[in-house]
């Protein structure tokens, strides 16, 4: 069953990053194949940075080091992921509009379920 709930979180992130492109200027996603990767990218980017850095330095974390963070993986994932293209205000936008729908529908990061159950 936990499995199952990592798929849907992957899948709403990637309806979230579907809708970003469509509202933000220089955020652009290839498609949904394209969106589903970014969301992969991005959670593990932000797994790396947590792992390394400590838990107030992760994009799902809040503030303005967050913030800058998530903006910073969300320009570097573009290099990973083909059908992806970001400038840098695109980022920071993309950020602002995703931490603003996580207000309403708070997605979190998906490695924190596996992490709450020890």
């Amino acid at each position: 069953m936990q499995i199952l709930g990592h798929i849907v979180r992957f899948i709403v992130s990637a309806l979230v990053l579907l809708i970003v492109g469509w509202l933000v200027p220089q955020f652009s996603v290839g498609g949904f194949g394209s969106a589903l990767l970014l969301a992969l990218v991005i959670a593990l980017l932000g797994w790396v940075i947590e792992g390394v850095f400590g838990k107030r330095v992760t994009p799902f974390g809040r503030g303005i080091v967050g913030f800058i963070v998530s903006a910073l993986v969300i320009w570097l994932a573009q290099f990973i992921i083909g059908g992806v293209s970001v400038s840098i205000i695109g980022a920071l936008l993309a950020a602002l509009v995703i931490g603003i729908i996580d207000l309403f529908i708070p997605m979190g990061s998906p490695f924190n379920a596996a992490r709450d159950k020890k």
